[in-house]
């Protein structure tokens, strides 16, 4: 057909057309369609439109900078078509031109006055354009009002979850702040587990949490058929397969690979599952190696990578993501295998009716405390696995090359700032003021942050160059800057985890007060398995005092440090061979419980009304609570809503 063949041909005719050629398969011919209309129909009061279905096919095609030309003309031709704008922006993104999308979304969010289903509609997705982009370009505060905007004009909990998040890493104090339309109870009720965590030290909080999240984000899944009933003592090699997004240089990545090197493949065949960013490093190479079967999940729906899983007759399937990012939660919630375990990428409960198990150790999980689990607990040695093959650069920086004084004591958190709540950095704040000849180390955030970290330090007396910031470098240099630090402070309530590992492992001594949470007793799981359990403090207070000792005795410093690095090799932190063995016996005692049908089912009684409880009550007085008087506490509104509304009992709150 040729062009003069479209004079007479109108619009929606032309749209019909396009379709009905799209639905045969033929996109470019889509493209030849608009293209040839566009030429006859200069006039035509709806030639935006035709640009824009126009650069809708280009995009398709992919043709980014075609798509862009057209979505830019569709937008000057009648500047009030805001759809043509919102997907200028993506095209210009596409190409990395953030700056342009930017500007185009903030108009499209600044023009509509008017107020109705389509312009709120695209007032949403502008702002959350907007903040999304601005996040990755490391524009926290400019991302943060943004999103703050978008939740002035609905709730919606992922946005909540993400403006939250943004905070934390501003250091943004109290982080929880209601604003126009949003109450404190409407961010508790959208907060995201791992986000939870790093607040509160609140158990049955996060419990009760991870269960709403979970139905929220994955909603109601129609599981695979479970497969036949095993036959007791089949089975030679189990199957395990380990699905994660952080198999490659990544704290997950780092520690987890020796773990699969070392499995015993005369008992167990080793499947990787990875579901993660489309990048070759070294950490994902040895991995690959590492493991009998490497299939990348990346590209496949949840139901194609379950099916995969399936396929591949997988005995027990291990979550090391949890809730974190890229994790793919919703491929377990299909039960492609009969045993599914939650372990080490996520220090929480999942709150989930499909994982069976979580792996923990003594320290992580002490007795009594089972009751704050969905899953059932089994325990290691220690609970995080360690890779003692770990490379490190052979040439160690100075404390000249990191901006360290010399002479001074160097207290060190290398955690992400996001960790950092304004408690614990007010007690690093009365350490830096009992020892004067001190600085404090901290991971480096953007320059803003940074900022107002100093200005906290200098309100509190604390003059704002003893804060330095280490900036970012690769993992074996930086691993090999510990060394220039004295002394390593955990945060609270979500401490130091792989960061406490690279400490102790460069022998620099770290102390810690744990709390009543998995992800706040992690360090000082660590810390009893590396032989130093002098420096799990029972207290803030005892935590003060022993860091303010240490940092005045430079003799018990370097008495600390030699027991690190004699023990090192030994201890149990880094007998990885040992961690192994006792992993593999637990998975084995998984399968027996299966194969006897004695699998533990998850406990999920009664989580939709501690959850409730829990956005009822000023969460932070849980935090310097004892054990005793938190247990009291959740007693109490227990028995308060029994009172009203009878539950059926459980075990995690009794009632007297």
């Amino acid at each position: 057909m040729d062009v003069g063949a479209f004079q007479n041909l109108s619009i929606g005719e032309l749209f019909g057309l396009a379709e009905i050629t799209k639905r045969s398969g033929q996109p470019s011919a889509v493209i030849d369609l608009y293209k040839m209309w566009i030429a006859c129909h200069e006039d035509d009061p709806l030639l935006y439109a035709a640009y824009f279905n126009y650069g809708t096919s280009l995009n398709e095609a992919p043709d980014t900078a075609g798509a862009i030309i057209a979505f830019r003309e569709s937008a000057r031709l009648k500047p009030d078509f805001h759809q043509a704008q919102l997907s200028l922006g993506l095209a210009l993104e596409k190409t990395g031109q953030n700056g342009p999308a930017i500007r185009h979304w903030l108009a499209v969010a600044e023009d509509l006055v008017a107020v109705n289903a389509e312009s709120l509609t695209h007032k949403i997705m502008a702002l959350e354009n907007t903040g999304r982009v601005l996040e990755g370009l490391d524009q926290d505060g400019p991302a943060e009002d943004a999103l703050r905007r978008r939740l002035e004009l609905a709730r919606d909990d992922k946005v909540i979850q993400h403006w939250i998040a943004l905070r934390m890493r501003q250091c943004r104090w109290p982080v929880l702040t209601p604003f126009d339309r949003i109450t404190r109870r409407d961010l508790l009720a959208g907060i995201s587990p791992l986000s939870l965590a790093t607040l509160v030290d609140d158990p049955l909080f996060q419990l009760a949490n991870a269960c709403h999240y979970n139905k929220a984000l994955v909603g109601r899944v129609t599981p695979m058929e479970p497969p036949p009933p095993p036959v007791p003592g089949s089975k030679t090699r189990l199957r395990v397969g380990y699905v994660s997004s952080d198999m490659r240089e990544h704290a997950v990545g780092f520690s987890i690979v020796e773990t699969l090197e070392l499995h015993d493949r005369n008992r167990f065949v080793i499947h990787a599952y990875y579901c993660g960013i489309s990048r070759d490093d070294p950490t994902k190479a040895r991995t690959k190696a590492a493991v009998d079967h490497w299939t990348d999940i990346s590209g496949l729906s949840d139901e194609a990578a379950a099916q995969k899983i399936r396929d591949d007759g997988i005995d027990i399937l291990i979550d090391l993501n949890g809730y974190t990012k890229d994790a793919r939660t919703r491929v377990f919630a299909l039960r492609p295998a009969p045993i599914a375990v939650n372990w080490f990428g996520f220090p929480a409960t999942m709150g989930s009716p499909y994982h069976h198990f979580i792996l923990a150790d003594s320290q992580t999980v002490p007795d009594g405390h089972e009751r704050y689990f969905s899953e059932t607990v089994l325990r290691l040695p220690c609970y995080q696995p360690n890779d003692r093959k770990r490379v490190v650069a052979s040439q160690s920086p100075s404390r000249q090359n990191e901006h360290l004084p010399d002479d001074a004591i160097v207290y060190c958190c290398l955690n992400g700032l996001q960790k950092l709540t304004e408690a614990t950095f007010t007690l690093w704040m009365k350490i830096l003021e009992q020892v004067p000849h001190s600085v404090l180390w901290l991971l480096g955030g953007t320059p803003e942050t940074q900022g107002r970290l100093r200005d906290w330090a200098n309100a509190r007396g604390i003059a704002p160059d003893r804060l330095v910031f280490a900036q970012k470098t690769t993992n074996p240099q930086h691993v090999a800057r510990y060394q220039l630090a004295d002394l390593f402070l955990d945060n609270s309530p979500y401490g130091a985890h792989t960061t406490a590992a690279d400490a102790l492992w460069m022998g620099v001594p770290v102390l810690t007060h744990p709390g009543r949470g998995f992800a706040s007793r992690v360090c000082a799981s660590l810390v009893t398995a590396a032989g130093m359990p002098d420096l799990v403090c029972e207290s803030t207070e005892t935590y003060v005092a022993r860091a303010v000792e240490l940092g005045q005795d430079r003799d018990l410093l370097a008495s600390l440090k030699e027991r690190l690095r004699d023990g090192r090799d030994t201890c149990l932190l880094f007998d990885t061979p040992r961690l192994v063995s006792h992993l593999e016996r637990a998975f084995q005692d998984m399968w027996a419980m299966y194969e006897a049908g004695t699998l533990p089912p998850p406990d999920l009684t009664n989580l939709d009304v501690y959850h409730q409880i829990a956005l009822n009550m000023d969460i932070e007085t849980a935090q310097g609570m004892s054990q005793a008087d938190y247990e009291a506490l959740y007693r109490e509104k227990r028995a308060e809503w029994n009172r009203a509304f009878p539950l059926p009992p459980d075990a995690r709150v009794a009632i007297p």
